[in-house]
């Protein structure tokens, strides 16, 4: 059986990064919790560029949002 011996050494010259802006940081997102939201109702419509969605909240505890 023979074995195999990796080496690894430092480059001899630092690696150069590509010049690359930083990403613009990203604005805070409003958030509000579901109980404000559907107000203690169960479901609430929500009309969005002349259509209605329809968010659930469903036995289990979970969100479905429709068309």
């Amino acid at each position: 059986m023979s074995t195999s011996t990796l080496t690894l050494s430092r480059p001899s010259q630092p690696l150069m990064m590509p010049n690359v802006e930083a990403a613009p940081t990203v604005a805070s997102v409003r958030r509000i919790s579901s109980q404000r939201l559907l107000a203690g109702e169960r479901e609430l419509v929500i009309q969005h560029l002349g259509s209605e969605y329809h968010l659930r909240l469903t036995r289990n505890g979970k969100l479905i949002l429709t068309k």
